[in-house]
This record gives structure tokens, C-alpha cells and sequence, in this order.
């Protein structure tokens, strides 16, 4: 009785450890990466890693949940229709970066001093004006939370089936099963909070103090969304045969 407390909780720890690893996988950090670059605060982003978890784990124990009670699999094709969901979410994310770069129009000119000084100056004209600051911050508030939950629910459901092939494998018991899924979301939400402020803290300092690196720095995150999302879209439509089913 003893041992099988002690591998049960073996097994609940493990789901924890493994959630937060699951956290940092590539096309999670992508998109983390890529809603982090909108927050300008650790707060904010700290917020919106939680919402992605939270996301994230809803939907991995929902479906999980439905699949282990009527003793069955996530059928391949629908598994790979949501991979593939994955891979235009992150396109789109990049997409979104790049257009955000591109709207905020950064640009460097010399500016002069009354007393003759002149230094070089980043200067953007995007979210001129008290109203327009005041609207920008309400958008983080609420739109980026929002966005980060539906990314975290996508990539939920497309994370799923792996996890419940792992879980109906190791575990027999119905109970158990969702215990371990629940701490598996928990260690996603902590590894994705943490993953959040780990890409926000270099983000925030580079838009204080240097414009052009931000600039830079999210350009190249952009891009590589954009990569990561078209290598699952191909992954699962081409390699695995969801476009020639």
C-alpha cells in the first residue's frame, strides 16, 4: 500500500514537472515571445502568461477529461486538424508583430537642445496624444489577456492527445488521471508565467533605453513565429498527411 502512495505521488510530481517543461516548448515560447513584445509592464506580462496558462490547461483537461470517461482516443485526424490550427495561430502572431513594427513607425533624427546639444533621438509617432495613450493601455488590459487565453486554449486542445496517450498509458485509474492532467496544466501556468517575465524583463529594458535593439529584437521574433508556424502547418499537413487524407 505504501509503495503504490508512493508511485502514485511519484507520478503526480512528475505531471507537474513535465507540465513545466511542456511550457517552453518551441511554438510556445514563439507565441509567448510574440504577445510578450505588447506588454509594457512585468505585471502585464506576468498576466498574461497566467492567461495563456489558464487557457492552456482548460482545454487540455476538458477534452481530456470528455476522452478518459468514455475510454477512448482522440481520433489522429482531428489531432492533427488542431496541430495545424497551431501553425496558422502562429503565423498570425508573427504577422501581428511585424505589422505592429511596421504601424509604430520608429525612426532616428538628430534633435537639438536649446543650449546646442544635439544627440540622436528614437522617436515613434504611434499612440500620439493623452487619448490615444489611455486607449492603448486599456487594449493591454483587456485585448492581450483575452488573446493570450484563446492562444493557450488552441494550443490546449492540440497538446491534448499526446498527453492522454502518456496518461491512459501509465495510469489505471480514472481519478488519478485527471489529477495528473490538472497538475500538468499547474506546472504549465507556473513554466509559462515565468517564461513570460524571463522575455518581458530584456524587452522592457531594450524599449527604455534602446529603441533600436527593441526594434530589432522583435522583428527577428516575428519572423521566427512566423517560421515555427509554417514548419507545424507543414509538419502536420504535408509530413503527417492531414492535406492528402
Amino acid at each position: 500500500m505504501e509503495n503504490r502512495v508512493d508511485a502514485m505521488g511519484s507520478i503526480l510530481l512528475l505531471g507537474l514537472l513535465i507540465g513545466m517543461k511542456h511550457a517552453v516548448e518551441a511554438d510556445h515560447v514563439a507565441a509567448v515571445a510574440s504577445l510578450a513584445g505588447r506588454n509594457q509592464s512585468l505585471r502585464g506580462a506576468l498576466r498574461m502568461g497566467l492567461a495563456w496558462g489558464l487557457g492552456h490547461t482548460v482545454a487540455l483537461f476538458a477534452v481530456g477529461a470528455v476522452v478518459l470517461s468514455l475510454d477512448t482516443v482522440l481520433p489522429e485526424r482531428i489531432a492533427l486538424i488542431l496541430e495545424f490550427g497551431v501553425g496558422i495561430m502562429l503565423v498570425w502572431l508573427g504577422l501581428d508583430v511585424i505589422r505592429r513594427l511596421i504601424k509604430a513607425r520608429i525612426h532616428f533624427h538628430a534633435h537639438q537642445h536649446v543650449d546646442g546639444t544635439k544627440h540622436f533621438h528614437a522617436h515613434s509617432h504611434a499612440n500620439e496624444g493623452a487619448q490615444n495613450r489611455l486607449r492603448h493601455e486599456h487594449e493591454h488590459r483587456r485585448a492581450i489577456t483575452l488573446r493570450a487565453l484563446a492562444v493557450g486554449l488552441m494550443h490546449g486542445m492540440a497538446g491534448s492527445a499526446a498527453l492522454i496517450l502518456l496518461t491512459l498509458g501509465e495510469i489505471d485509474s480514472l481519478w488519478m488521471a485527471l489529477a495528473y492532467m490538472a497538475l500538468f496544466g499547474l506546472g504549465s501556468m507556473l513554466g509559462m508565467a515565468a517564461l513570460s517575465i524571463i522575455i518581458a524583463v530584456p524587452l522592457q529594458r531594450m524599449a527604455k533605453h534602446l529603441t533600436w535593439a527593441h526594434s530589432s529584437l522583435n522583428a527577428m521574433v516575428g519572423m521566427v513565429t512566423i517560421g515555427i508556424g509554417a514548419w507545424v502547418m507543414y509538419s502536420a499537413g504535408v509530413v503527417d498527411g492531414l492535406l492528402y487524407g
